[in-house]
């Protein structure tokens, strides 16, 4: 088995999905991408969904992950909202599986704690720590396409090989 790894972290949504993309072993990672799947906000949901995939599967033939993250939802403040993202993250999870990649589900206390290695960490340190520990010369940004980056280093460090 190849000792480098490409790795698709998600951070699961319907109207913006972050996504990252990012290289190496379990010792050190480089980045090679991130960035925010957005769905058109006057479609239906169904379409929504639809254009989500199809969006994801673009990604996927673009940049040939080994291994996917994907954040799981704990709670949501909004019920309807929560359940939304749940479906899309269905679909997402869906997308990997017909794709043949293998899927880490990442935890927000899992992420927090392995990047900053500290599990109630504020959003500006875990995204020091990610842009540090991916040589980048500003933080990442928008905070979905952070996040993403967050769950592929963390998905990275607890994927078995």
């Amino acid at each position: 088995m190849k000792s480098k790894q490409r790795i698709l972290g998600i951070d699961p949504g319907y109207g913006r999905i972050g996504y990252g993309v990012i290289e190496g072993d379990r010792n050190a990672w480089v980045h090679v991408a991130h960035g925010c799947i957005e769905t058109n906000t006057k479609a239906d949901f169904a379409e929504r969904l639809v254009e989500l995939k199809q969006d994801l599967l673009a990604i996927l033939k673009k940049y040939q992950p080994d291994k996917a993250g994907i954040e799981q939802l704990f709670f949501a403040k909004n019920v309807t909202t929560g359940m939304k993202v749940s479906e899309a993250r269905g679909v997402i999870l869906l997308t990997l599986h017909e794709a043949g990649i293998a899927v880490q589900e990442v935890t927000p206390l899992q992420m927090k704690q392995a990047i900053v290695g500290y599990g109630r960490a504020e959003k500006a340190q875990l995204q020091e720590m990610i842009r540090i520990q991916l040589l980048l010369k500003k933080r990442p940004t928008p905070d979905d396409a952070a996040d993403a980056l967050g769950v592929a280093l963390t998905a990275g460090l607890l994927m078995k090989r």
